[in-house]
């Protein structure tokens, strides 16, 4: 979707997609600096899903945590600030993509144009909520994919059309004691995918008191699929996204829907990092994701080799003779890790804009489903 269509829609056909910045008419946003004290109102999740809940390994990823339920992280203060930014002319005319998993995406703009967004994620009382919930310690992925949105608006004609159809079919199969295709999986926001980074936290910047649907689906170890409910406005769910096939389900009886999604990988070098870019090189500045990506895969290569280094050197005070198996098993190991790093850097005249390919899917099913719907 066009930007000035979107922008257009938000502003004539949807009075409703704006109401917390309009609000703002007759208040002023404060401007101060993000404060967690002011801005958080973080209850823990009712229930936190594991892995081995979904039938998946447990050794899977970077935590046995698989998804949490909703929790509330925001004041409604906080979700107008950011709202606020996301707004700005300068972030859709210059941060604006879309594919075909999604239709409408802004990505990369918080360092540049959302002070208070990169703030949010860069704050430490944040990285240990989403780290405790996460169950290991977590960093943003990178400053680029801070805050990346997801954007479906309708109008309030297509809103009632669809609640309508959505009553009707409901009526037919009930009289007729049928059930067909789930309705919401006809046209999803979000289709069928891994995410590339480990971990993700979706936070809700939609207010979401009459939405039917919008949950999250997540394709489990043994062929089924489990739903987790959406989040209401500034509530998040944290989610071990790169392990794990999932969609976000059409929603109905909203104008729209619009959600953060903040990327995390472990902090800690001694960790693995499956990363990829998959998902991400299609709609993105590759300058500044390249430049991003290599530069903190390179910080962690460089904390694995001083490390290295420094365990040789104490052995060689101690009298210990050089372990040659153990170096070796070091390199190999680094050797694989630059590999990766190298494969996921494709030359930019290869990379498609817009198209995102299957190979970030695990399943014949998610395939198979994506191929349907498409």
């Amino acid at each position: 979707m066009a930007t000035a269509s979107v922008m257009s829609l938000m502003k004539d056909a949807v009075p409703g997609i704006q109401p917390v910045i309009n609000e703002a008419s007759g208040e002023v946003l404060d401007t101060d600096d993000f404060n967690p004290k002011k801005h958080l109102d973080f209850k823990f999740p009712s229930k936190i899903h594991t892995m081995a809940d979904l039938n998946l390994p447990a050794d899977t990823g970077v935590s046995s945590v698989a998804v949490s339920e909703p929790f509330h992280l925001f004041t409604e203060e906080a979700v107008k600030r950011m709202r606020a930014e996301i707004f700005r002319q300068e972030v859709w005319e210059n941060c604006q993509y879309s594919s075909n998993l999604a239709q409408c995406q802004l990505r990369g703009f918080a360092a540049k144009y959302a002070p208070f967004v990169y703030d949010v994620w860069k704050d430490p009382s944040v990285l240990g909520i989403i780290s405790n919930i996460a169950g290991v310690e977590l960093v943003p992925e990178m400053d680029f994919e801070i805050a990346h949105i997801n954007i479906s608006v309708k109008s309030e004609e297509q809103k009632a059309e669809e609640l309508e159809a959505f009553r009707d079919r409901s009526l037919t199969e009930a009289d007729e004691g049928i059930a067909g295709c789930p309705w919401e999986d006809d046209k999803p926001i979000v289709d069928w995918h891994t995410d590339s980074y480990p971990f993700v936290c979706v936070t809700m910047l939609s207010d979401c008191t009459s939405m039917i649907g919008g949950e999250t689906a997540l394709r489990t170890g043994n062929g089924g699929v489990v739903k987790v409910r959406g989040p209401q406005m500034g509530c998040a769910v944290v989610l071990q996204g790169r392990y794990i096939e999932h969609q976000a389900l059409r929603a109905l009886g909203a104008t729209e829907r619009i959600t953060m999604v903040t990327s995390f990988r472990p902090k800690s070098h001694t960790v693995k990092d499956d990363t990829v870019l998959t998902t991400v090189r299609p709609i993105s500045n590759l300058s500044e994701l390249y430049c991003q990506f290599s530069e903190y895969r390179l910080e962690i290569l460089e904390e694995r080799i001083r490390a290295q280094r420094k365990a040789m050197r104490e052995n060689e005070s101690r009298g210990k003779k050089f372990n040659t198996k153990m170096l070796k098993t070091f390199l190999c190991e680094q050797e694989t890790f630059l590999a990766h790093m190298n494969r996921e850097l494709v030359d930019d005249d290869l990379v498609t804009k817009g198209c995102i390919d299957d190979s970030h899917l695990f399943s014949g099913f998610a395939k198979n489903k994506r191929k349907r719907i498409a």
